[in-house]
């Protein structure tokens, strides 16, 4: 019963398939739409895989690995050797055989602060809490530059500036000072950065001992363009700050030391390199308290002078400010541009220049040769087409391809 179950249904297979519907041999009649037969459920005709299902594209090959380069090749190994040289060096290689270090007291006044970087042509300093015996922070351009941004906003404490001390930079409290209006000033003092709506700069330090790839990857996450070295007194257990390394000083470092920066000969166009787009910008006549709310607002470290033209003919720089404000004149913010690029010191180091189409390699060959902080990258005829920093090659230098650093040189 079962064999002729079997021949009966496929009987109703080849009958559906060849339209033999009992039309007779040779029949033209159309053949109506198979029935599918009981147990046979989801039947499905050999045809049927050859058709995509509707609405369904067609799966794209995937593309062919890129091809590498030479100069791909090179800038990988440039990149890479760099990077293991930062990690076998520590901060204290970077060192000079001999320099100079100022500390500053929290205790200090801040007309005094100003007085002594002005004298010794520095725009940083280490600060020391000598009631604790421990390191306080740095002190920088932008503690004062927030400050007159703070002032400015409210003019009528402009006169009491000279009365605070470092230690209300940073929120802490000198014990003899503390009398009513002390305290009542500290208050409103204390609420500048959220008073003028900016990012706190975070304070951070490293042992000189540690390698030097460790001090830059801690600057570039803190936003910092300068690191403190603090050790330990092997005899009072007590920290000691010893020096603050700078991200020009590391790049020299590595321009001095790295041969293969050489092979770093892929123009500025083909590197996500440098910032060209929003750029801030003023004019000689332009108000210097405009440019330094340009300074805050943007988190950068100076703004690129231009003509009618568009042609670059000067930079304004943050540390600008500490000679405009010398001596706590602060009248002298009311200047322009112009007039306060004039009372510059005479060791200036000049502004400094590269086109889209430099490499890196000569960049790195600059800041070997020269004391540079940025460049300002312009095209044939001096207009303004980007500004390219420091923190920028750092960043580019420590992140680019550093995934592939595994892979054979």
């Amino acid at each position: 019963m079962a064999d002729e179950a079997e021949a009966e249904s496929t009987k109703l297979l080849l009958t559906a398939a060849t339209g033999d519907g009992g039309g007779g041999e040779g029949s033209q009649k159309m053949a109506s739409p198979p029935v599918e037969p009981a147990g046979h459920e989801g039947f499905v005709q050999p045809s049927s895989y050859l058709r995509r299902p509707r609405g369904q594209s067609r799966a794209m090959p995937p593309a062919p690995p890129k091809l590498e380069t030479a100069v791909d090749r090179d800038q990988r190994r440039g990149l890479q050797s760099i990077r293991a040289f930062l990690k076998v060096r520590t901060s204290y290689d970077v060192l000079p055989l001999s320099f100079r270090l100022i500390v500053f007291d929290t205790s200090l006044l801040v007309k005094k602060s100003l007085a002594i970087l002005n004298q010794n042509g520095i725009v940083s300093a280490p600060l020391w809490d000598s009631k604790t015996s421990t390191f306080a922070g740095l002190l920088t351009t932008s503690d004062y530059i927030n400050v007159i941004q703070y002032y400015c906003l409210h003019p009528e404490e402009m006169s009491r500036i000279d009365q605070f001390r470092l230690n209300s930079l940073r929120g802490t409290w000198v014990e003899e000072d503390k009398s009513l209006f002390f305290e009542a000033k500290l208050m409103e003092y204390l609420a500048i950065e959220k008073d003028i709506n900016v990012t706190p700069i975070e304070t951070v330090s490293i042992h000189p001992l540690r390698p030097l790839y460790e001090a830059c990857r801690r600057m570039l996450e803190s936003r910092a363009r300068r690191i403190p070295l603090v050790d330990i007194d092997d005899e009072t257990r007590r920290a000691m700050v010893v020096s603050v390394v700078t991200q020009y000083r590391i790049l020299k470092f590595v321009a001095v030391n790295v041969v293969e920066t050489q092979l770093l000969r892929k123009p500025l166009r083909h590197l996500n390199l440098g910032t060209y787009k929003n750029l801030e910008t003023a004019r000689m006549e332009t108000p210097v308290l405009e440019v330094i709310q340009q300074l805050v607002h943007q988190n950068i470290s100076s703004v690129p002078i231009l003509n009618s033209d568009g042609v670059v003919v000067n930079v304004f720089e943050a540390v600008d400010v500490i000679a405009l404000i010398k001596g706590s004149v602060y009248e002298e913010l009311n200047l322009s541009v112009g007039e306060a690029l004039q009372k510059r010191s005479d060791d200036f180091p000049g502004i400094y220049t590269c086109s889209i189409d430099d490499r890196l390699d000569t960049i790195f060959d600059t800041i070997r040769k020269s004391r540079v902080h940025r460049f300002v990258v312009i095209d044939e005829g001096n207009r303004l087409v980007g500004m390219l920093t420091l923190s920028d090659i750092l960043e580019y230098v420590l992140l680019e391809g550093e995934g592939d650093d595994h892979k054979q040189a």
